[in-house]
């Protein structure tokens, strides 16, 4: 997907377009708020497809909205593109400045409980499969991922210390497999267009980075395409 942060005009007019689809037609041009808002993404190095991915969000659950008239503007978007990206960021491994600069402001909000993660992984890997995503390749690693995950999700809310962290290295184990069988069914030309978007998806970055952080950053981002392309959800828990 071409127009990355770098070529701003490429950029606005990339996002112009994509929404203008999203938006089944109707023309929303960046131009005065509108191009301060994607300035502001590009300045901050949100990748198109990242961005698109935010825009996807937005569109999405205006469309679920009753009454629905007036098609999407760019400003409506702001937020969640940036939800997004923070997203990307953290899966990547990239940190946001402000939020390592900026001091805490009272305690974290509770995540979602381990049962429910649980709960909510084996139900993604089973539509996964009802969708036609997976190959049949993928069945029996399926059908024993989820078996151990509703076995431990009967326990997961009960568990402290040393048995809740082999837990959570069990999931991290199980989602690393996972990921390598992903790497295994794709074919060749598949996998090496996702490594050129990772590529254009972190090139904002690359010049700040040194040469490790880059690879793994690189790596998480191509498991984060593997994971859109056969649409598999993360069993580990950061």
């Amino acid at each position: 997907m071409n127009g990355e942060p770098g070529d701003l005009g490429e950029y606005c007019r990339a996002v112009e377009s994509y929404l203008c689809r999203r938006n089944e037609g109707h023309l929303v041009r960046v131009v005065g708020p509108a191009f301060d808002c994607v300035a502001a993404w590009a300045a901050k190095g949100v990748p198109l497809r990242v961005a698109c991915r935010g825009i996807d969000r937005c569109v999405d659950r205006l469309a679920a909205k009753a009454n629905r008239r007036r098609p999407g503007r760019i400003e409506f978007c702001d937020a969640d593109v940036l939800d997004v990206f923070d997203e990307w960021r953290r899966a990547v491994g990239i940190a946001s400045a402000a939020s390592a600069e900026a001091p805490a402001a009272g305690p974290r909000a509770r995540g979602t409980s381990l049962p429910a993660h649980l709960e909510r992984v084996v139900l993604r890997l089973t539509a996964a499969r009802a969708g036609g995503s997976l190959g049949a390749e993928f069945d029996t690693l399926i059908d024993r991922v989820s078996a151990e995950l509703d076995a431990a999700r009967e326990k997961a809310g009960g568990l402290r210390g040393d048995a809740r962290q082999a837990l959570l290295d069990r999931l991290s184990a199980l989602d690393a497999e996972l990921l390598q069988q992903a790497r295994a069914a794709i074919d060749a030309a598949a996998f090496d267009a996702m490594a050129r978007d990772a590529d254009a998806e972190l090139a904002g970055f690359r010049a700040g980075m040194p040469a490790g952080a880059f690879a793994r950053a690189h790596d998480a981002a191509v498991n984060r395409l593997l994971r859109e392309h056969f649409k598999l959800p993360t069993i580990a828990v950061a």
